[in-house]
């Protein structure tokens, strides 16, 4: 941090060169958790969303199953189950696992990864399905096999259509992120709480978290927008 910064911030009672450091770290965590937690949620989010297009219901039940358990629960509770539900698992310290769950961030990791896979997994499944029907006569006719037309077709023209539903899944993920705070996460709002239980200020301390969330919001809603400008760019009128 340069001298003239750490000089003013000195000056201040509450947002010191310590407290702004206090928040990166914050920033650091909340953006690996949600990074990470999106990454690991799409990668898997696409092939349950093709098998929940299947007709057969020994493949898309269980699918279904799980993504109705997840939306249909709370994110706190599931987060409070798979972090003190793991410690009970019998056995499960003497293992090497447990030196990975016995830090908070790989619970709650674990618990957003299947949350947003869940949601996600509707979202590419309700975009799947409403890939126009002469769009896959199209691919039939010539000669395309159903693993050929679900590359080559259904999944490009399904992301398409599923982008701006998914922006509001990641956006949501990034304000979701706040409760990592209660399994002993440092993140954004465990920083603004720890600022606020040692100067007494919550406005000062909340007020400057909040905007730091909605910075974040607005740069996702501005990439998003881009992306689905480029996605949708053969739509536009021609010389436009």
């Amino acid at each position: 941090m340069p001298d003239f910064i750490a000089q003013l911030l000195d000056q201040n009672e509450i947002f010191t060169a310590m407290t702004i450091m206090e928040y990166w770290d914050g920033l650091v965590h909340t953006v690996q958790l949600v990074f990470l937690s999106l990454v690991i949620g799409l990668i898997f989010a696409v092939p349950l969303a093709i098998l929940r297009t299947v007709k057969n219901p020994f493949i898309s039940g269980p699918v279904w199953l799980y993504t109705y358990l997840f939306r249909g629960t709370p994110l706190l509770i599931q987060l409070y189950i798979i972090y003190y539900g793991i410690a009970q698992v019998p056995g499960i310290q003497e293992t090497f696992w447990w030196e990975i769950f016995r830090e908070p961030f790989y619970p709650a990791l674990l618990a957003f990864a299947l949350n947003t896979c869940a949601y996600t997994t509707e979202i590419i499944r309700g975009a799947i399905i409403s890939t126009p029907h002469g769009e896959i006569e199209a691919a039939k006719a010539y000669g395309m096999n159903w693993l050929m037309r679900m590359r080559r077709i259904v999944l490009p023209s399904a992301s398409r259509r599923a982008v701006q539903a998914y922006s509001n899944e990641v956006i949501f993920m990034l304000h979701s992120s706040a409760i990592a705070s209660v399994v002993t996460i440092v993140d954004l709002t465990g920083a603004a709480r720890n600022i606020y239980s040692r100067f007494y200020a919550p406005f000062d301390a909340f007020i400057f978290v909040a905007l730091i969330y909605l910075t974040l919001t607005f740069i996702l809603v501005f990439a998003f927008r881009k992306l689905e400008n480029h996605l949708l760019r053969h739509q536009r009128p021609v010389g436009s």
